[in-house]
């Protein structure tokens, strides 16, 4: 399917501006931000999502179902400008139809399936934890830059699967839960502006300390995030976006006052001469 990747804000499309829910236009105006785009996708055919769910004996989520029916997944990055270089830094991605692709057992996920520790203490208020067995069914919603991976993930109690929700698989291959629907994680997803690594601030040990920095200077809009309400005094600079993407400019050294300076000595040499002959006018009285 044909994509293509929208020029800046200016001409972008009403339906991608409610689909964004206007953070474009926020991110336009922060210090600093440059290149906001887009990646128009076509919406996916019902079809399409028909053949997915006999393919994985899923009954895919109604609000899912009417996103891809809007825009078969979503594209957006963003940057900063350090240096007058552009640094990629914001990556907003839910993937296509076809990218949603079941994560099975494998040599990279050799997780016993007997009870641990973790399970014994597990918080009564959470869901169960996903398995990669058969008692979950596990599909890719975004792989986070390599951070982690955002999945929709089943609970197979009946031949169709009916019941998902969206957990966040860290890179340790711990399982941390996000939202019970598509629909709040994708508010989470817009609300945190796809700033780096911004999954971890619902892990209970957060997100590291250069991706604090950049909460910092780009905090989540109207959403509050608890690494935004700890003590962070001790490990974030209090950085203003305003001067540090400010260009630098060259200042001529300020010229010095006075004649020529002595050379080198030379005060030190009429310094000590006056001295040895003030000493020599009161030390030393004249005869008689």
């Amino acid at each position: 399917m044909e994509e293509k990747v929208l020029p800046p804000l200016g001409n972008t499309k009403p339906h991608l501006e409610k689909l964004t829910l206007g953070i474009t236009r926020i991110l336009e105006a922060s210090p600093g931000v440059t290149k906001v785009r887009i990646m128009e996708k076509e919406p996916a055919e019902r079809h399409m999502i028909a053949s997915w769910e006999l393919k994985n004996d899923c009954v895919m989520p109604e609000d899912l179902k009417n996103f891809y029916l809007m825009t078969n997944g979503f594209h957006m990055v963003w940057s900063v400008k350090l240096d007058d270089q552009p640094v990629p830094l914001g990556c907003l991605t839910i993937n296509s139809i076809a990218n949603l692709t079941q994560l099975t057992q494998s040599a990279m996920y050799t997780l016993p399936n007997s009870p641990t520790l973790e399970d014994l203490d597990a918080n009564e208020d959470q869901p169960e934890k996903p398995h990669f067995d058969s008692r979950s069914i596990i599909f890719e919603l975004d792989s986070c830059n390599g951070n982690g991976k955002v999945c929709l993930v089943y609970r197979r109690t009946s031949p169709v699967a009916r019941e998902s929700k969206i957990w966040f698989l860290d890179r340790a291959l711990y399982w941390h839960f996000l939202t019970d629907s598509f629909t709040a994680y994708y508010r989470l997803l817009i609300t945190h502006l796809g700033l780096p690594q911004w999954q971890y601030a619902f892990t209970s040990y957060g997100v590291s300390p250069q991706a604090k920095q950049w909460f910092n200077m780009y905090k989540p809009v109207t959403y509050n995030t608890p690494v935004l309400t700890e003590e962070t005094d001790y490990f974030i600079n209090k950085l203003d976006p305003s001067k540090v993407f400010k260009s630098k400019t060259k200042t001529s050294a300020p010229a010095k006052r006075g004649g020529t300076p002595n050379p080198p000595g030379s005060q030190k040499g009429s310094s000590s001469s006056s001295l040895t002959k003030s000493s020599s006018a009161t030390g030393n009285p004249s005869r008689k």
